[in-house]
């Protein structure tokens, strides 16, 4: 591992202040220090954000904000989580294992890195890693990475679950950076690969996360489920957060994001368009998956996920419908 200089931040302000060239914050340190042990993060400096008092979970009328460091394990179990907002509930329980989620802290669940094996592997070229390497997993193993919107650069698929439901959710995360606060709405952290991986979200070297804030729960009904290889402390195949209003056997309104399946949550915003004002029925819930998937760009030994994202948009919906 590379020697490293260590800072403590005092305050959101003070770890701005602190951040500089070569630095990295520390949260939890399930993701980072990780990949510092791989020798795919070589920080020349950590500023900890640990101990920061942004771990508090507070109800403002009818709007829940989550402070950055609470640790998921708290989040999952809040009162008023599981209450109001059960989806993300259950995909925070879903991630991981419940050791890991003792110390992972919301804002390091957002920002954690993409486990596609090349990504982890030094030896081997990596786009996200050494821009302008090559992508070996297009060739190479792909079995678990992305189908919709791919790169020629990159395959890798972001891990993790928490997003995916704030996607659905409209959630919107408040930074703070050296130009100052700013608010990052869900989907829209998180970016596509294009011509630059190495790039997952929007945010500018040293913005930091401080809070994390849903609005009212939408109306309806909503679920999280997530298909994996085995039961616990695996990483998604595909994964779905979903929101379904119907009245009268008619779509009022529908949320629905993926995840498993690209660089960033996916919102299926086509799918929600052909689903609104129409009947609440399998066959539409089917028609509206496939408009979905038409955008869809598998490789040989991922194609399983476009059938498997489509069933599994079809069942979640109608468990979903009154």
């Amino acid at each position: 591992m590379k020697l490293f200089e260590y800072a403590r931040a005092g305050s959101a302000a003070d770890a701005v202040r602190t951040f500089g060239p070569g630095a990295m914050y520390l949260g939890g340190g399930t993701n980072l220090v990780d990949l510092m042990r791989l020798g795919v993060a070589e920080p020349d400096r950590l500023v900890d954000v640990g101990k920061l008092p942004l771990d508090a979970i507070e109800q403002t009328g009818d709007r829940l904000r989550i402070g950055a460091a609470v640790r998921n394990s708290d989040l999952a179990a809040h009162p008023l989580v599981r209450s109001r907002y059960p989806m993300l509930a259950r995909a925070v329980l879903s991630g991981a294992s419940g050791q890991v989620r003792n110390m992972a802290t919301t804002a390091g669940n957002l920002l954690q890195r993409t486990r596609c094996p090349y990504f982890q592997d030094v030896t081997r070229p990596c786009n996200k890693r050494q821009p302008g390497s090559g992508c070996p997993a297009i060739e190479g193993d792909h079995t678990n990475l992305a189908i919709l919107g791919t790169s020629h650069a990159c395959v890798a698929t972001h891990p993790s679950d928490m997003a995916v439901a704030l996607a659905a959710l409209e959630a919107e995360v408040h930074v703070t950076g050296q130009g100052g606060d700013k608010i990052v709405p869900m989907p829209g952290l998180h970016r596509l690969p294009g011509d630059a991986p190495e790039r997952d979200t929007v945010l500018e070297p040293g913005d930091l996360i401080t809070a994390v804030e849903l609005p009212a729960p939408p109306p309806g009904a909503s679920l999280y489920r997530k298909v994996r290889e085995r039961a616990s402390f695996a990483f998604a195949l595909v994964s779905i957060a979903a929101v379904l209003d119907v009245r009268d056997g008619t779509v009022a309104g529908c949320r629905i994001a993926l995840g498993g399946v690209a660089h960033a949550p996916w919102r299926a915003e086509r799918a929600e368009q052909v689903l609104v004002g129409g009947p609440a029925t399998g066959e539409a819930f089917r028609t509206a998956a496939e408009a979905e998937l038409e955008r869809a760009r598998p490789l040989p030994r991922n194609d399983f996920k476009v059938p498997l994202a489509r069933n599994l948009i079809v069942r979640t919906l109608e468990e979903l419908t009154p």
